[in-house]
């Protein structure tokens, strides 16, 4: 067997990749802590050991470990490398200087023509010696949420506290410890042990590997695998419904929380005793989910109507001889103590009236500067009156319910669970014998609360709820507490997507200017001294950025900024133009979301600021439809091209605003362009109309005379007349296709 053989087999063993095991045993860890723990270790182990160029990264999380695995190189080689130094006839301290900062001394420098020049070498390292170096480092730097310290005689600190540390590379312990300095580090020293199933099998054993970890867990009752322990509980939860003909409410957030709980689930049913399946159905749901993290179940439907079942479904971490009735008992036990409790603060709510907890809410803050709940009562009680009618619903019962809307805040049920709000106000406005139209808007001013949640339909509930959602984007942005990069402490983004859903969703005809004109006035006094000052240079700023502008004085001596409304006689304060962008924004992220042009939305928009959201989307799908086909593809890139044209003819001698002199249009393509261009400008009227198909239709006649002007006609002729003229024409093109939309803002 040839020598270089045997080299390139030597070669290929010390350079094959190895298998890096690492595994946190700890007491248990918080379940919403866990994901983040696994995706922090994976990020720092990889940052720390870069130079084995770590791959095939895979993490494990349960509620008393994270671990990982990755392919790392068997060694970081050795390197050499050149530094050139200051000039050979520069000053000593330079010298010194370029010494000091490589830790080298004078005897390792050479001379290279006119500088001094470092070989710096830094010999090959094995991977066990770098991953022992780093991985205590790594530790004392996980970025848990919370921390904390245990025994006394450390100051390292772990999200609960660390009993075990396994680090193996291809099964061989990379020995380390955490000790600093006079800091024992708990005495932890990585070995190959871990434990199984606290109850099951609680005896420490040995792994040699990401593999033989797994298997050997899974024998002592631990699944490692976050999916597969979610898996398991979900087809144990469908078999307890199936067998009981029962649904299970949906709730992917309980599912994930209770993988984190448990290392070996076990889905068990228990039975609701009959003295309290009259609790309302959200109580008793809200009850078992914070309290005891049981599922809730309904009837199930055809046969049922979708009421509370008399059962609910929870998981255990064990596999008990009894089949799990000890468990199912005592869980029954304790459920029965809760819904006591609430049906104490339901039946003792239920003594007072809705409309005498209202005065109370005065003494409820909002927020701090903005006074609170009562005042932001009275603002919702002006809002809902001034929308109602445009959304077809009866004043005094929009008036009504947003009078009673934060009612149920200061009653004990809300208190002991906020997640009710609106829901316990429903129920006690039905109990009051309110109307029912007055009782559902209490419930569904708050929807949606999410993206999946559905919207309020009828009249009564999409004023309050509009009323709700334009008070409090106009209450923050009056006092400058919009959301930003760093985050929307206030859920202004989903509130915003709240409006527009709203909209979207019942074909609303709303002109949203002057309603967030009247949300920002009583905003602005709500906040007081608190609302963003307009210093005189923000003023003159936004004079000089909105024509038209106004500066008003109120009686209070507060300044305000207001603009005319588009087509209108009507001012509105900036402020609501400002709200006004922030939801075309929603809006353009909402249908980029869904796959739509939202391009063509901004480009709609900046045509007009049209606060009809309705009527812009008409308008959006209109120019969508027209970009589908060939002529509008065709008709934007000579857009396009106009518009180069006349940006950079515009830098020397423009802009060219007036008419065109007929009388100057010699060739008959311009001449043609001409006409259709005067005939083009019926396209304002037939938007104004709202006929955009037709709109779209007459836009479209433009495409043949540009195409044909642009084929035929030299823009920049020789005569400077005839020259400026041409431009004019071009620029009537733009001017024309602008009043649909800006269509230099449309991508592609």
């Amino acid at each position: 067997m040839s020598e270089s053989f045997l080299d390139e087999v030597e070669h290929t063993f010390e350079t094959r990749t190895r298998e890096l095991f690492l595994e946190l045993f700890s007491e248990e860890i918080p379940a919403r802590m866990q994901s983040r723990g696994a995706d922090d270790l994976a990020r720092l182990i990889t940052d720390a050991l870069s130079s084995l160029s770590p791959t095939n990264i895979r993490t494990w999380y349960g509620p008393r470990r994270i671990a990982l695995a990755a392919d790392v190189e068997a060694q970081v080689a050795a390197v050499s490398a050149t530094e050139r130094g200051p000039r050979i006839n520069a000053p000593e301290q330079a010298l010194q200087g370029f010494l000091r900062k490589h830790a080298a001394s004078k005897e390792q420098v050479r001379q290279e023509g006119d500088y001094w020049v470092l070989e710096k070498r830094s010999g090959a390292i094995a991977a066990p010696e770098l991953i022992a170096s780093v991985v205590p480092g790594v530790l004392r730097r996980m970025p848990w949420p919370k921390s904390m310290r245990w025994g006394g005689t450390s100051q390292f600190t772990w999200v609960r506290p660390l009993r075990r540390i396994v680090c193996l590379l291809d099964g061989a312990v990379v020995p380390f410890n955490l000790r600093d300095g006079a800091d024992d580090g708990h005495s932890l020293t990585s070995g190959d042990l871990t434990e199984g199933h606290r109850f099951h099998a609680p005896a420490a054993f040995p792994v040699s590997s990401a593999a033989d970890w797994a298997a050997k867990l899974r024998d002592r009752r631990v699944l490692v695998d976050a999916a597969e322990r979610k898996r398991v509980i979900a087809e144990g939860i469908a078999r307890i419904a199936a067998e009981k003909s029962i649904t299970i409410v949906d709730d992917p957030g309980l599912l994930d929380e209770v993988a984190g709980l448990v290392e070996f689930p076990v889905p068990l049913a228990g039975r609701i005793a009959a003295e309290h399946m009259d609790l309302p159905p959200e109580v008793m749901q809200v009850s078992m989910r914070v309290n005891q993290r049981y599922f809730a179940a309904r009837t199930a439907a055809p046969t049922g109507n979708g009421q509370a079942a008399p059962w609910f479904v929870f998981v255990a971490n064990i596999a008990a001889e009894d089949g799990g009735a000890a468990i199912v008992a005592g869980n029954e036990r304790v459920l029965r103590a809760r819904f006591a409790d609430a049906r104490h603060f339901y039946d003792l709510d239920r003594k007072a009236r809705l409309e005498s907890r209202v005065p109370s809410l005065d003494h409820v803050t909002y927020h701090a500067k903005l006074g609170t709940q009562g005042q932001r009562v009275a603002r919702l009680r002006q809002l809902a009156e001034r929308i109602a009618p445009l959304v077809h619903a009866g004043e005094a019962l929009a008036d009504r319910a947003a009078e009673l809307a934060k009612a149920d805040l200061v009653t004990g049920m809300v208190g002991e669970f906020p997640e009710l709000q609106g829901v316990m106000g429903r129920y006690y406005a039905l109990h009051d014998h309110e109307d029912a139209y007055v009782a559902d808007a209490i419930r569904d001013h708050y929807a949606p609360r999410g993206p999946s949640d559905p919207v309020p339909a009828a009249p009564v509930s999409i004023a309050v709820a509009l009323a709700d959602k334009l008070d409090q984007l106009a209450c923050f942005f009056a006092i400058d507490e919009r959301p930003t990069g760093a985050g929307d402490p206030y859920a202004l983004r989903r509130a915003g997507l709240g409006v527009i859903r709203i909209i979207r969703e019942n074909g609303l005809r709303l002109k949203l200017l002057p309603l967030l004109d009247t949300a920002v006035i009583t905003a602005r006094h709500a906040a007081g001294e608190h609302a963003a000052s307009l210093t005189d240079e923000k003023v003159v700023r936004a004079l000089n950025d909105n024509p038209g502008a106004a500066v008003l004085r109120g009686s209070d001596a507060a300044v305000r900024v207001t603009r005319p409304v588009p087509g209108t006689d009507q001012h509105v304060d900036l402020l609501a133009f400002d709200i006004l962008d922030f939801l075309a924004e929603r809006l353009r992220v909402q249908l980029r979301g869904e796959g739509a042009r939202h391009d063509v939305l901004s480009a709609v928009f900046a045509a007009g600021a049209d606060d009809d959201f309705t009527r812009l989307l008409l308008r959006t799908e209109a120019v969508s439809t027209l970009l589908r086909q060939d002529d509008g593809a065709n008709l934007l890139a000579a857009y396009r091209r106009a518009a180069n044209i006349l940006r950079i003819e515009e830098r020397k001698d423009g802009p060219f605003t007036d008419a065109p002199d007929s009388s100057l249009l010699a060739e008959p393509a311009e001449q043609d362009l001409h006409h259709a261009v005067i005939a083009g400008m019926a396209v304002t009227g037939l938007v104004h109309d709202e006929k955009y198909a037709e709109a779209m239709t007459e836009m479209a006649k433009l495409r043949l005379p540009l195409d044909t002007f642009f084929d035929q006609v030299t823009v920049n002729a020789s005569d400077p007349n005839v020259r400026k003229n041409r431009l004019l024409l071009l620029n009537q093109v733009r001017s024309t296709m602008d009043r649909v939309a800006d269509f230099s803002r449309i991508e592609g």
